[in-house]
């Protein structure tokens, strides 16, 4: 029920406008000559940031001339030169002007803005430069993929999204530079006015409901406006489908409080910020013919289990989630994340676990480091792949999976992004991509090695069988046990409707012995790995994780359940509130 976790939804404009075919053309033209392409967008880095600290650590005091050097030697110059680096490697610069160090340290251009990383794959937020290119590329990404989108869902003009999109607050660091998600510092720019301009359909809410901070009250706002608008709501999206989910969850709990609010032109109590209940009532009038219309739905709906929710309540919309939507699409706009954009969907008929995104080279310079799946017995379970040099975009093959590795604009240098990809195919000359995982998302215990993709592709196969008993799987995550010996596989599922233990206990089953990976199958028929345990927990507990996250400073705007966790009071939580054990039968 969730889109990829790197993945954005953009806003389609409908209309086959000039705009539309003018950036599909440009997007053509740049995707045609992609080695030209590349060499000159890193020409245009370097040439921006030359003589920035960082760099000036790996040329010396070579006194280059950018703009004249022949672009294979400026390539091979770079790439010879400046290492392979992770965040950890790059923190301590970022971390001086974050305290207010304003000398040229990573790149030329003043950074007043950081940006946060959403800080839940890897346990903890990291600090990125964010400069006014960082709004540019997104707006430029979203016209791109709303143009390849609108030929497929053509929208009406000046019609509406409901967009469930959240603001986190913003603080100063100690040098006093604004920091916040990215998602925050799109949000409040110029870029996201002009977005919805171009594209001609505009979000629901208001500013204020948006930059709001508190994402229960702005959820709220969002549903009551979305609702107030049905008519006029041509999609619904956001950054990720997590906040979809989450949102239509709180719905099914507070449609009545809703209607009323429709129905007396008013906002709940419940909504406490003055200046969101303001923005909110300049907006909405008593409307109690649609007050007693939705009230009627949402009765039917209770006895269906909230299936098909979207076409009966915004008859108008094009796409989104599959359970509340129905026979309505479910779209995959943009691959990104917080350091860079990397591509778009040119195909948004696909469905999601079909998805590819062509990359965009005029964004960073892209290198690529093949990966390679280690032989089983090779070895301690530590190291996930084997590494070749990396190759620039240009050279990359069909069927191969690598690490994307970038430069940005602002600042970073062969930045290890840690997201495995795999090249399913071109556009023109331009790589589609199709997102694998993350690198650092491993199951492990002994000689196996399971990456977020292998989990995934179990865990569906595993509740499919829920569908037969009218039963669906809410979300999921998983943790690799060591406490005791052997060590197994715990994956924790939350489901909606009941479900008999023996359909549970197959699932189970079903999942042990759906994992492919030798290394897993031998240490399981060896008894080296335990039985895998299936942990069902409570309704709402995944919402008491997102809480969680929330209140150690993640933003609902970027966050995605972890698919693999060792957090402590992550698993505390889980295991707080599972209510039933099953453990696997697969192997006897």
């Amino acid at each position: 029920m969730e889109a990829e976790a790197s993945n954005g939804n953009g806003n389609g404009n409908g209309n086959g406008c000039s705009n539309d075919h003018d950036i599909i053309r440009w997007f053509d033209t740049i995707s045609t000559n992609v080695a030209m392409v590349q060499r000159e967008t890193l020409r245009q880095i370097l040439e921006l940031n030359r003589g920035v600290e960082y760099l000036k650590k790996w040329f010396g005091d070579k006194d280059l001339d950018i703009r004249e050097m022949d672009a294979c030697e400026m390539e091979s110059l770079y790439t010879s030169l400046v290492p392979l680096v992770s965040h950890e490697d790059l923190e301590p610069f970022i971390q001086r002007i974050a305290d207010g160090d304003t000398s040229p340290i990573l790149t030329q251009h003043p950074i007043t803005t950081l940006s946060l990383s959403s800080g839940t794959t890897e346990g903890r937020q990291k600090f990125i430069p964010f400069t006014r290119h960082s709004s540019k590329t997104t707006l430029q990404i979203f016209r791109l993929a709303a143009a390849y989108r609108s030929r497929v869902y053509p929208t009406r003009s000046k019609g509406r999204i409901l967009e469930f999109i959240y603001s986190s607050k913003r603080f100063k660091t100690r040098g006093a530079l604004m920091a916040g998600t990215a998602t925050t510092h799109y949000f409040a720019s110029e870029e996201f006015r002009i977005k919805q301009e171009k594209t001609k359909l505009f979000t629901c809410s208001p500013h204020e409901v948006i930059s709001n901070g508190d994402y229960k009250q702005t959820t709220y706002c969002h549903l009551l406006l979305g609702l107030f608008f049905h008519k006029e709501v041509e999609c619904i999206t956001s950054t990720f489908a997590y906040s979809i989910v989450q949102a239509f969850s709180s719905f099914e709990e507070q449609w009545e409080d809703i209607c009323k609010d429709i129905k007396e032109g008013n906002v709940s109590s419940k909504i406490t910020w003055p200046k969101m209940r303001k923005a909110v009532l300049d907006i909405i009038e008593p409307n109690p013919i649609l007050a007693s219309r939705i009230e009627a739905i949402c009765e039917g709906l209770q006895g269906s289990d909230w299936f098909g929710l979207v076409p009966k309540l915004w008859p108008n919309a094009k796409y989104k989630l599959r359970h509340y939507c129905g026979s309505l699409p479910l779209v995959s706009a943009e691959y990104g994340s917080t350091e860079s954009w990397i591509g778009v969907n040119l195909d948004p008929s696909l469905e999601p676990e079909k998805v590819t995104f062509a990359v965009m080279p005029t964004f960073s310079y892209f290198e690529l480091i093949p990966l390679y799946r280690q032989d089983q017995y090779s070895g301690s379970g530590s190291v996930d792949f084997i590494e070749d040099d990396p190759v620039p975009l240009s050279q990359v093959k069909v069927g191969q999976e690598y690490e994307i590795v970038l430069p940005t604009f602002t600042g970073l240098y062969r930045y290890r992004l840690g997201d495995v990809v795999e090249v399913s195919g071109f556009h023109n000359e331009t790589p589609k991509l199709k997102f694998i995982c993350r690198r650092k998302l491993l199951l492990v215990v002994n000689i196996d090695k399971n990456t977020e993709k292998d989990l995934q592709l179990v865990v569906e196969k595993g509740s499919q069988l829920l569908s037969k008993h009218r039963a669906e799987l809410v979300d999921f995550t998983s943790h690799a046990k060591l406490t005791h010996q052997p060590g197994h596989y715990v994956i924790y599922w939350e489901i909606k409707g009941k479900v008999e233990e023996r359909v549970l206990c197959e699932c189970c089953r079903e999942m042990d012995a759906s994992f492919v990976d030798p290394g897993y199958v031998v240490s399981r028929r060896t008894n080296s790995i335990g039985p895998l345990e299936l942990c069902i927990v409570e309704r709402g507990t995944f919402k008491k994780i997102l809480d969680y996250f929330i209140g150690n400073g993640a933003a609902l705007s970027q966050f995605k359940t972890p698919r693999c966790t060792n957090d402590r009071t992550l698993l505390k939580i889980l295991d707080l509130y599972t209510v039933k054990r099953f453990r696997s039968t697969a192997y006897g």
